[in-house]
């Protein structure tokens, strides 16, 4: 599937901003099952410096620094890019948990998709008895690591209420948990909690939903936003991807922005600036496709 992206993130400041420096992590960039054949960021005002590089998790990470003074950033991404369908996983067929588990903790690999990035706490994703506990119903002795996690997925859409008010950008998976509400920030940050904490490799990752529904399909949430899902790691199968917000399995209506251990290292903005008092942030998205 090809599809044209199109977002528009804007920060309103209450007092003029008159120097900043912001990392950006907005461009899509080439992995397995996608391909990125255009990808540009138009930023206003004009930044005196700009630096593109990739990041240990291979995240396009755009540096800026803005010297003149300014009460709006506006920052614009305009992108083509395919994405091939999964390959298809049967879930019964994939490792016993308990297996993965123990090669995840042996593994010596430190390569960026290596699971012992992603198998520990980390700043956003603390490992809560709670959350584990309630994992855990989801991995009986024996069962296939991929059917546990498609089950602690859909138990999870089910739980929790989705409601965009309920939660911030630093809400904690525990506070989420305990108020069983929140959005797809909270949805992945709750699951990937449950998976590490019995000891399964699971990564955050940012991205895009097609905005036009298949014919026959209900509109997905976080389709006019950017969405967070999980990939959670299968062993010799791989990582494979589960959108807890949504119940469903990833594959070619999921655009991948950036992945992470948990949303720090994905955050689409971050940085200083020197300024006073409140900033608001909208942000509008278009993913619309043009051809299979």
């Amino acid at each position: 599937m090809i599809y044209d992206i199109r977002q528009t993130t804007t920060h309103l400041y209450e007092t003029p901003v008159t120097r900043a420096r912001h990392a950006l992590r907005l461009l899509p960039v080439a992995r397995p099952r996608q391909h990125v054949t255009a990808a540009v960021l138009k930023i206003d005002p004009l930044p005196v410096s700009r630096r593109d590089a990739r990041d240990f998790f291979r995240n396009w990470t755009t540096v800026i620094e803005i010297e003149e003074p300014h009460e709006t950033l506006t920052v614009k991404l305009a992108a083509r890019v395919t994405v091939a369908p999964a390959e298809g996983l049967d879930a019964v067929a994939s490792a016993p948990w308990e297996n993965v588990r123990a090669d995840a903790y042996a593994s010596a690999d430190v390569d960026p998709d290596s699971p012992v990035h992603y198998v520990h706490p980390s700043r956003q994703v603390t490992l809560d008895p709670a959350i584990r506990d309630y994992a855990r119903l989801s991995f009986p002795p024996g069962r296939p690591v991929f059917a546990g996690a498609t089950e602690l997925m859909h138990r999870i859409n089910h739980d929790f209420t989705y409601d965009p008010g309920a939660t911030t950008v630093t809400t904690t998976p525990s506070a989420a948990f305990a108020s069983r509400r929140g959005v797809c920030q909270d949805f992945a940050h709750v699951m990937i909690a449950g998976l590490r904490g019995i000891g399964l490799p699971a990564r955050y990752v940012s991205g895009f939903l097609r905005t036009v529904p298949r014919p026959g399909s209900v509109r997905l949430e976080g389709a006019d936003a950017m969405h967070a899902w999980v990939m959670v790691w299968c062993g010799t199968a791989g990582w494979r991807g589960l959108d807890p917000t949504n119940a469903l399995i990833a594959d070619a209506d999921h655009i991948v922005l950036a992945v992470g251990r948990d949303y720090l290292d994905v955050a689409p903005i971050n940085g200083v600036m020197f300024a006073s008092g409140r900033q608001r942030l909208t942000t509008a998205v278009d993913v619309i496709p043009v051809a299979t």
